[in-house]
C-alpha cells in the first residue's frame, strides 16, 4: 500500500458529504482527516483539513460543487487539522466567511485571516438556506478554550470534531457498530482531553440534542443513539479524570 494521502467522498445523509483524507504513513495503521460538506443555498464546509492536504480536499469537494460556491468554512477550534487550510479556502472561495466560536474569532481567527469571521455564541444559529445549524459551545471538550460544535436538527447531525476520534484510515464512511472502544483506546493512548471540570455539563447538553448522526473528524461517521454514546463518554471520563 502506498503511503501517499488519498481522498474520498461519500454522502452520509441527504446533502451532507463526508470527505475522508487517508494518510497511511502518519502512524501505525494510518490515520484519517474528515471534512463535512453541507450542500444548501449557502454551502458550508466543516473542518478544512491541514494546509498540506488542501488540494486533496478541494478535489473531493469539486466532485459535488465548485469550490467557489462555498459560503461558510466552519470549524470546532483553532488547530492545524481543523482550520490549517482556511486561508487557501478563502482565497479559492472569495464569497466565503470563516465560522467559529465567538472566543475563537476574538483570540485567533480575526488575526489569522483577513476575512471577518462569524463568531457564534452558544445556541446561536447559522442560516444556510433550507437548514439552520446551531452552535454548541464546548470549551476544553476535548480541548481548546474556543472549542464548539454545530448541530443540524433536521438530520439530527452533530458535527462533533475530536470527540470519538478513531484510529485507522476510516475506510467506512458511516457505521452503526461500536466506535466507543476504539475512541477510548485512542484517548487513553494520546491523552488529548483537557479533563475540564465542566465536561459533564457540556456532554449532557450535547446528549439532550439527541443526535442520530455523529460526524466525527477522525475515523468513520456514526449513526445511532448519540445521546447514549455521549453519556458513555461522560461516565468514562468520570472514572478516569486524569486520563
Amino acid at each position: 500500500m502506498s503511503n501517499e494521502p488519498r481522498g474520498f467522498i461519500d454522502e452520509i445523509a441527504h446533502d451532507i458529504y463526508r470527505i475522508n483524507i487517508r494518510v497511511p504513513g502518519l502512524m501505525p495503521g494510518g490515520f484519517s482527516f474528515n471534512q463535512y460538506l453541507v450542500v444548501d443555498e449557502r454551502p458550508l464546509l466543516f473542518h478544512t483539513g491541514p494546509r498540506k492536504l488542501f488540494a486533496l480536499v478541494r478535489a473531493q469537494i469539486e466532485t459535488v460543487l465548485p469550490l467557489a460556491a462555498l459560503r461558510y468554512v466552519a470549524f470546532s477550534h483553532v488547530e492545524a487539522d481543523e482550520c490549517g487550510a482556511l486561508p487557501d479556502f478563502l482565497a479559492a472561495a472569495p464569497g466565503a466567511r470563516p465560522v467559529c466560536s465567538q472566543i475563537g474569532a476574538m483570540v485567533s481567527v480575526s488575526d489569522l485571516v483577513d476575512v471577518e469571521p462569524i463568531g457564534l455564541v452558544d445556541g446561536q444559529t447559522l442560516d444556510i438556506g433550507r437548514r439552520q445549524l446551531a452552535w454548541q459551545s464546548a470549551p476544553h471538550l476535548p480541548h481548546g478554550w474556543d472549542c464548539g460544535y454545530l448541530f443540524e436538527p433536521s438530520s439530527r447531525t452533530l458535527f462533533c470534531g475530536d470527540l470519538f476520534t478513531q484510529p485507522g484510515l476510516g475506510e467506512r464512511a458511516l457505521v452503526d457498530d461500536d466506535i466507543f472502544e476504539a475512541s477510548e483506546a485512542m484517548r487513553h493512548g494520546m491523552d488529548y482531553y483537557a479533563h475540564s471540570r465542566n465536561a459533564p455539563t457540556l456532554l449532557d447538553k450535547l446528549a439532550q440534542l439527541r443526535p442520530q448522526l455523529l460526524a466525527c473528524m477522525h475515523g468513520s461517521a456514526w449513526a445511532g443513539d448519540g445521546a447514549t454514546l455521549l453519556r458513555r463518554l461522560d461516565a468514562a471520563l468520570a472514572r478516569s479524570p486524569g486520563g
